[in-house]
């Protein structure tokens, strides 16, 4: 058997069973007793409630991901992708338009696989704890608009990562990576302007106390913004959330308006002065920069596989059938670990991220309590895992479980105020 074929049945099977150990480490970690912390805000019911959450979504997950590698492997195994080429070369005899067309109806094939399972995760799992706002209308817009981005955005980018490595080859993945940071800066500009309200109306914050709260902490920061908008994150689920959008002078703060419904203005500022601390502190610079460099790294290593004759024989396809649009996606299963450890680091550094954003808001905005008091409210609106297994954090958490987060700003009240403990 083809080696390369080998080491990529390798890594599907290898990330499936890390996904299946860490969810089964985490539904086994549900403590039955609430923590201390939460007994203000969540009843018994309410956490036994979260944590059916929690088990239903696993077990969907996973469901979700089995059948994905059952289809998977046989396809590859069986030649799927080279009918996919057939197809390609049947079609067009232009090597961009053959990987157009053959980059397509992966996208296109894997978004209509993927129907059944959202319209159940959407219709059923978040209908039935009480989440879920989105008509089957804005179900089917949602999914068109997306394809319509993908069109318009991303096959003219395939186009251009195809003509560079037609053209330039030995240094077309020098080519690549500065196009495609240009594209991102730009991309990053243009998102909350263009792309994002295809999917959502922004607001700007009527005149209000919260408003005049936030503005008077934003000015004393010296933080320059475009202002303050409400989303209409009720328009798809009830789960509430803010964030930050744009650069410089551009930037917005973006409040749900489940949020607004449930915060106080103290609590609602003091989440904002995190959000302007990861600025302030330059975490999306950072996570920029990183982004960069990582891309740099990804377009080199995928250079030296284009021509590879084993990695395409791995799929079914001869050396006089290679081509630059089918190396591509094959290279992306050769990646998948690399990205997944990536993916690791990324996330280390942004748990420190959030510590560090945490801290910003207390020692610039004050209210400890009301930060702590947010935290809780967003991880019971949200019916969020309280008590998430140490390993599946390490490998998939983004943020620090809200008990760490909570600990942590109690323990910066403590130092600022000099309480007992």
């Amino acid at each position: 058997m083809n080696i390369y074929l080998i080491i990529i049945l390798a890594i599907l099977v290898g990330q499936y069973l890390l996904g299946l150990i860490s969810d089964l480490l985490n539904v086994s970690n549900i403590q039955e007793e609430l923590p201390k912390e939460f007994k203000d805000v969540y009843d018994k019911e309410k956490y036994k409630k979260s944590q059916q959450y929690l088990k239903d979504t696993t077990k969907f997950g996973l469901f979700t991901s089995t059948v994905s590698i059952i289809f998977l492997i046989p396809f590859i195994v069986f030649g799927g992708f080279r009918y996919l080429d057939i197809v390609a070369r049947t079609i067009a005899n232009n090597q961009i338009l053959q990987g157009l067309i053959f980059v397509g109806i992966i996208v296109i094939g894997g978004t209509l696989i993927g129907i059944p399972f959202s319209i159940y995760s959407t219709f059923h799992i978040e209908e039935k704890y009480g989440f879920n706002k989105t008509t089957p209308k804005t179900f089917v817009l949602d999914i068109a608009k997306t394809l319509l981005l993908v069109i318009i955005i991303g096959a003219p980018i395939m186009a251009l990562v195809l003509w560079f490595f037609m053209k330039f080859q030995g240094i077309a993945w020098l080519y690549c990576w500065i196009a495609l940071t240009v594209i991102q800066i730009i991309l990053t500009f243009l998102a909350p302007i263009i792309i994002m309200p295809l999917f959502n109306k922004f607001i700007p914050l009527q005149e209000c106390e919260l408003k005049d709260e936030i503005e008077t902490y934003a000015n004393k920061e010296n933080f320059k913004m475009k202002g303050v908008f409400t989303m209409d994150g009720s328009k798809r689920s009830s789960k509430s959330n803010a964030f930050f959008t744009g650069f410089g002078k551009s930037r917005r703060i973006v409040l749900f308006d489940t949020l607004i419904e449930k915060q106080t203005k103290e609590e609602l500022t003091a989440v904002l002065a995190h959000e302007m601390g990861h600025y302030q502190k330059k975490h999306i610079l950072k996570m920029i920069i990183t982004s960069i460099i990582e891309s740099g790294i990804m377009f080199y290593i995928l250079s030296l596989f284009l021509k590879n004759e084993g990695l395409f024989h791995a799929f079914g396809i001869s050396p006089e059938h290679m081509s630059i649009y089918a190396g591509i996606v094959f290279f992306g299963f050769l990646y998948a670990p690399i990205n997944t450890i990536l993916g690791i680091f990324a996330n280390i550094s942004s748990r420190k991220h959030e510590y560090e954003a945490d801290k910003f808001s207390v020692d610039t905005y004050g209210h400890e309590d009301a930060m702590i008091n947010a935290l809780k409210k967003l991880s019971v609106d949200n019916l969020s895992n309280l008590t998430p297994h140490p390993f599946t954090v390490f490998l998939s958490y983004s943020h620090p479980p809200v008990l760490e987060r909570i600990k942590a700003i109690k323990q910066l009240k403590i130092k600022n105020y000099g309480l007992c403990g």
